[in-house]
């Protein structure tokens, strides 16, 4: 005779045992009352209720952000060639119109036009992306020129993020075909673009992704939605591959600059300079 407890079928020999030493058997129903019945199935149920939720919790990937890409006008027109004269760690290339400034902290590449936008790189997160615009646009100012922040927007984000197991690109993007894009004879990788949230991945077969997106928060998403995509078409790792992932695990990645962690290095002057209205 079987009995169904909870969806699990019980032999009327089966014993199964809980905290402690102390057992209970499941014996032929004709020996028990409906009240024992009912207290037997709850506790078989609440058995199982505890098995089902000891499930591996899933990995936690690290996303690191390589460059953040920002834009800003100072709303007035420049002067390049006096900027090139006058300025500190500037560069003028007369053939494409354009100054390039740096900044050693935040690290961080400007390229000046004369109509007044200036485009940054080289950033790791938004906050320091912004405190470096206003850096370059405080420079220009002290140059004698009447300097307004204006229109400050991210316009691109580099993510990378190394996923704990290979990916076979080849199938996943025949599956995919709407979506992803495979041409080994150009580029070794897929290139997979999501519409919501608006994203471009490199997918590698080694297990890395690569995510331009227009804000941090969409290369998030991205990976999230991406992970249960490339799981399905997990593999395990070659030695090559497993050596290779243990060095990017341990080697030391920098931390995201906030604002606050440039601000020790700023005198009281210095911070009320940078962050008063242009």
């Amino acid at each position: 005779m079987e009995v169904v407890c909870g969806g699990r079928f019980l032999s009327p020999s089966f014993s199964e045992s809980t905290s402690g030493d102390n057992t209970r058997s499941i014996i032929d129903q004709s020996q028990m009352g409906e009240q024992e019945q009912v207290s037997a199935v709850m506790e078989d149920e609440k058995v199982i209720k505890e098995e089902d939720l000891e499930v591996d919790p899933e990995p936690v990937l690290d996303i690191i952000i390589n460059n953040v890409v920002s834009s800003f006008s100072v709303a007035c027109h420049l002067d390049l060639h006096h900027l090139a004269l006058h300025g500190n760690n500037v560069e003028l290339r007369k053939e494409n119109g354009v100054l390039t400034m740096k900044l050693r902290k935040p690290p961080t590449t400007a390229s000046i036009w004369s109509s007044g936008k200036i485009t940054c790189t080289g950033s790791t997160s938004e906050c320091q992306a912004r405190l470096a615009g206003r850096r370059i646009a405080r420079c220009v100012q002290k140059m004698g020129y009447n300097v307004k922040f204006r229109n400050f927007r991210i316009v691109n984000v580099l993510g990378t993020c190394s996923l704990p197991f290979a990916i076979k690109i080849t199938p996943f993007s025949q599956k995919h075909r709407d979506a992803a894009s495979y041409e080994p004879e150009l580029h070794p990788g897929v290139t997979y673009r999501i519409e919501h949230p608006k994203a471009t991945l490199k997918i590698f077969s080694t297990g890395s992704i690569t995510v331009t997106a227009p804000s941090i928060a969409n290369v998030q998403n991205a990976i999230e939605h991406i992970y249960p995509l490339v799981r399905e078409f997990g593999k395990a790792r070659s030695e090559e591959e497993m050596a290779e992932y243990r060095r990017n695990q341990a080697r030391k990645q920098f931390p995201i600059l906030n604002f606050e962690d440039v601000e020790e290095d700023l005198s009281s002057s210095e911070i009320e300079e940078y962050w008063e209205p242009m």
